[in-house]
This record gives structure tokens, C-alpha cells and sequence, in this order.
């Protein structure tokens, strides 16, 4: 994974260079290559990888998992409609939030129940959503700054939902909240017709998903509200593909991001194996 020998192109001027260089010799860019890890970092967020399937594959794949880990839960339900719900335990035993995560120190769940579900229905929707939307951001904003509103929507609407809410909550909705004000912030910033026309496209979603949000039962309001506050305030900030390349830093912090999450999983079965497993 590490390339400390040969060659590499900048990052921000994409010029061909040595990855051992200090300084890039036509723009300046201090530690193109980051001591070897600069050209892995590009192919993870430089547009080689593709970031909306491996979300869609990360959900589905600790989806199965939650039910694996129960399946007497899953396959006899108290009710007809919880057919292949994963139970309490194994969505606590894979990172579940809720206010209870504010209160014990819990922090690494606001990471990991982003990627937890709580039905074939809550799983689907959502995933539909993260296909569709995930690939109009990552167009707009770019791989690096797409997985930073995706996790930072997440953890702020989990955030805010623990501190306000004390129930047990999970799902990508959070995130995918965060997308849409990201990208609503994007098209007014830029004030041009099509951007005129894509931001009222997405505010009508925000609104028919905030609608229904308040008209179905179990739904984390809280969580929507506090991941589409967190995009929007980052679509305002961060620019967009077109305006301004990715540079290193960009990369960096979604890499940073992505190992936090795994990390956070490793917390959350050590702590679901101290809970249940002794």
C-alpha cells in the first residue's frame, strides 16, 4: 500500500513527479507524497474507488450481519411486520446509539449505527437513497469531501438525537439528510439556473422526507434535522468539484474519518462481547 520509490502525480496540479519529492516543483505543495501513503490515499478518494457501492455494500453487509448475529429474533418476530428486524442485542453488539451513548462515554457509536438498520424496509429505502443522492454529491463535491458531509452529517444528527432523545436510534438517514443540504447549499451559493433548478429538486425531497418523517411512527426527527443542519453548513463552506481539485488535506481527513469508523466498530464488538458474552 505504501509507494516509497518512484513516481506519482501531485495531487494538486497533477503534474508527474517523484513520490519522495519534499516540495512539488511546479506548485509548491508541501509532501505530495505524504511519505509513501500519498498515492493509496488517491486511489481511496481520487475517484479510482467507488465510495457510494462500498457504502451501500458496508450497510447491506452489517445488515445480514445483525441478523446472523440473532436469527431466532429475526426469523420469529413478537409482530408479523418485524420479520428480519435484527434484535436490540445485535444492533447493540455492532455500535447502536442513543442517549444512553451520551451518558456512558460511548462515543464511537455516532460513527457506527450510520451504518446499521433496523429492517428490509428501513435498509431499502435507505439504500435507494444513498445510490441516487451519493452519486450526484460525489459529482458535485468530489470522493474526499463527499465521505467527510457523509460522516460528519451522520455523527452531528446522532449527536444532537442523544442529546435531545434517550431511545435507542440507527440508520443512514442522517447522512443522507446531510447530503441534501449540502447540495441545496451548493446550488444557491452558486446561483445559476440549473443550480437554481437542482436546489429546489432537493429542497422538495428535504421537505417530503421531513413530512414524512413527522407522519411515521419511530422515525428519528432529531437526527435528520441535526445531519441536514451539519451538510448544509458544509455545503456553504466547502467548494465544489468544478471550483477548486481535492487537494491532500481534503484526502487526509477523509481517510482519517474512514479509519475512525473502523476503529469504531472494533470498540463496539469489544463492548458488545463484555455485555453479552461473559
Amino acid at each position: 500500500m505504501r509507494q516509497s520509490t518512484g513516481s506519482m502525480l501531485c495531487p494538486n496540479c497533477r503534474k508527474l513527479i517523484n513520490v519522495d519529492e519534499p516540495r512539488c516543483p511546479y506548485c509548491g505543495t508541501m509532501r505530495p507524497g505524504l511519505w509513501g501513503w500519498g498515492p493509496a490515499l488517491s486511489q481511496w478518494f481520487g475517484g479510482r474507488l467507488d465510495l457510494v457501492m462500498l457504502l451501500v455494500g458496508a450497510c447491506v453487509l452489517l445488515y445480514a450481519l445483525s441478523i446472523a448475529l440473532d436469527p431466532a429474533a429475526a426469523l420469529r418476530p413478537a409482530r408479523p411486520f418485524d420479520l428480519l428486524s435484527p434484535s436490540s442485542r445485535a444492533l447493540y453488539q455492532l455500535g447502536m446509539t442513543g442517549g444512553w451513548a451520551t451518558a456512558t462515554g460511548a462515543w464511537w457509536t455516532v460513527l457506527t449505527a450510520i451504518y446499521l438498520h433496523g429492517g428490509p424496509i428501513h435498509i431499502l429505502f435507505n439504500v435507494m437513497w444513498i445510490r441516487d443522492l451519493g452519486r450526484a454529491s460525489e459529482e458535485v463535491f468530489g470522493p474526499a469531501r463527499f465521505f467527510v458531509i457523509w460522516t460528519a452529517a451522520g455523527v452531528g444528527g446522532f449527536v444532537l438525537s442523544n442529546l435531545l432523545g434517550a431511545n435507542p436510534t440507527i440508520g443512514a438517514s442522517g447522512s443522507i439528510f446531510g447530503l441534501l443540504g449540502a447540495m441545496i447549499a451548493h446550488s444557491r451559493r452558486r446561483g445559476s439556473t440549473v443550480n437554481s433548478m437542482v436546489s429546489r429538486q432537493m429542497i422538495q425531497w428535504a421537505v417530503l422526507l421531513f413530512i414524512f418523517g413527522f407522519m411515521m411512527r419511530g422515525v428519528n426527527n432529531y437526527a435528520h434535522f441535526g445531519g441536514f443542519a451539519t451538510g448544509f453548513l458544509l455545503g456553504r463552506v466547502l467548494p465544489g468539484a468544478g471550483q477548486r481539485r481535492e487537494g491532500r488535506s481534503m484526502q487526509t481527513l477523509a481517510m482519517a474519518l474512514l479509519f475512525a469508523t473502523l476503529m469504531a466498530f472494533v470498540l463496539a464488538v469489544i463492548r458488545g462481547y463484555q455485555v453479552f458474552e461473559r
